[in-house]
């Protein structure tokens, strides 16, 4: 069983920066592939970035690469989010969720972090 627990979002005016984190329980974390998902008011949950249970293997919504990376640090337990360039149409409530591999089903979801970025 893993709790996933997010955190780390906020306001941001437009052009600005926000790294979420994602906290996760048990001793397994180190196993997991662990994603991160956004769902904006109105619209469907959407795919944002993914890494490996070591950290090697990254990968990213296009549109989004070169503004958001997705880091993780096993000795913390913790998957991060950074965000820069932030643009109003990335507000949304942002998702981490675990997967028993790198292209596998997701197990574990956490409750969310509003994200709102300002005009």
């Amino acid at each position: 069983q893993v709790q996933l627990v997010e955190s780390g979002g906020g306001l941001v005016q437009a052009g600005g920066s926000l790294r979420l984190s994602c906290a996760a329980s048990g001793r397994t974390f180190s196993q997991y592939a662990m994603s991160w998902f956004r769902q904006a008011p109105g619209k469907e949950r959407e795919f944002v970035a993914r890494i490996g249970s070591t950290g090697f293997r990254r990968y990213y919504e296009e549109s989004l690469k070169g503004r958001f990376t997705i880091s993780r640090d096993n000795a913390k337990n913790t998957v991060y989010l950074q965000m820069i360039s932030l643009k109003p149409e990335d507000t949304a409530v942002y998702y981490c969720a675990a997967a028993g591999s790198f292209g596998g089903q997701y197990d574990y979801w956490g409750q969310g972090t509003q994200v709102t970025v300002s005009s």
